[in-house]
């Protein structure tokens, strides 16, 4: 009885023949050569190593399958399954998330991630998962600087009036609001032709970013305000998620947390060579006192501690701790 049991069985699994690929989209606005781009690229080497070739993605970079918002919105729609998108976009459906970019909050990456990687980070992980996103991991974008092509930005009253670009995210408009200037929401792939036609003054983001998208061709100024941290999230449909296997969705988280030692070790390093590179390119850089910003900034704590008032506390905690 048993052995015929088994020939039926075997029988059927030879008539079935292999499982069918599986095929799926990754979205993100970077450019070539930016650390979310050769991430990408290796979490989707990973999955279709740890699969065998069953479950491929498609990597789509400088906003290929949409922008950020636009990607947030099909993911929850179950049509795009993976994006490593940004804090500011993804924190119009995930407020939590915006916490992370509160102003000054860290000082360096190692305590930025030893948040994020603790009970913060499963706290909104958690609120991301209600609004139909899945956080596979926290990546690295980095820590955001200033630039534009008027002069340096020395003091607060140095963005008096000016027009800088901010990514649609509430905490940064709040941040440029705050310290006198006027903050432009713009998606990132539209950022170059606005500043190269002077549509905006300035703009705020990582030196990666800066690099690789060549921003630094019509931004002679650089200011090291380090006003904010931005992470990247890589997120997942839910939808899509959902149904997975168990052991497929492992296959997915273990490529993702491997690919997010890749990531960040790269933002570590370009930080730095990028500076180098973009001075000997002509850009003038100027270092920041912080104080008047962080003071002028302090508004913005009390807005948000009205709209969360335990877990902006648990977060600045988190920060404190991290730092010692």
């Amino acid at each position: 009885m048993k052995l015929r049991h088994l020939f039926a069985a075997t029988a059927i699994t030879l008539c079935a023949g292999p499982v069918a690929a599986q095929n799926f989209q990754l979205s993100h606005n970077a450019a070539a050569g930016n650390p979310k781009a050769v991430a990408s690229e290796r979490f989707a080497e990973l999955v279709s190593e740890k699969s065998d070739g069953r479950l491929n993605i498609d990597v789509g970079g400088a906003a290929q399958f949409g922008d950020d918002s636009e990607t947030l919105t099909n993911m929850r729609l179950g049509t795009v399954a993976f994006s490593a998108n940004s804090q500011g976009a993804t924190s119009a459906i995930v407020p939590e998330m915006a916490l992370l970019g509160l102003p000054f909050l860290f000082q360096d990456l190692d305590q930025a991630e030893a948040v994020m990687d603790g009970p913060v980070g499963d706290k909104i992980e958690a609120a991301a998962e209600v609004q139909g996103l899945v956080v596979l991991a926290w990546w690295n974008n980095g820590i955001r600087e200033v630039s534009n092509s008027r002069g340096p930005i020395n003091t607060p009253a140095d963005l008096a009036g000016m027009k800088i670009r901010t990514p649609p995210d509430p905490m940064t408009i709040d941040i440029f609001t705050a310290l006198g200037a006027s903050p432009t929401p713009m998606a990132f792939s539209e950022l170059y032709i606005a500043l190269q036609q002077g549509v905006v003054d300035g703009q705020e983001n990582p030196l990666i970013n800066i690099h690789s998208s060549k921003l630094y061709e019509v931004q002679p100024y650089i200011s090291m305000t380090a006003h904010k941290y931005e992470s990247t999230p890589l997120l997942a449909s839910k939808i899509i998620m959902d149904t997975m296997s168990p052991e497929d969705q492992q296959i997915i988280r273990e490529a993702a947390a491997e690919a997010a030692e890749l990531n960040r070790q790269m933002v570590r390093e370009q930080t730095v060579s990028l500076k180098n590179e973009m001075e000997n390119a002509g850009v003038a850089f100027n270092e920041v006192d912080t104080a008047p910003f962080i003071e002028a900034t302090q508004p913005v704590y009390e807005k948000w501690r009205a709209q969360f008032p335990e877990l902006l506390e648990e977060v600045v905690a988190a920060a404190q701790a991290a730092s010692q």
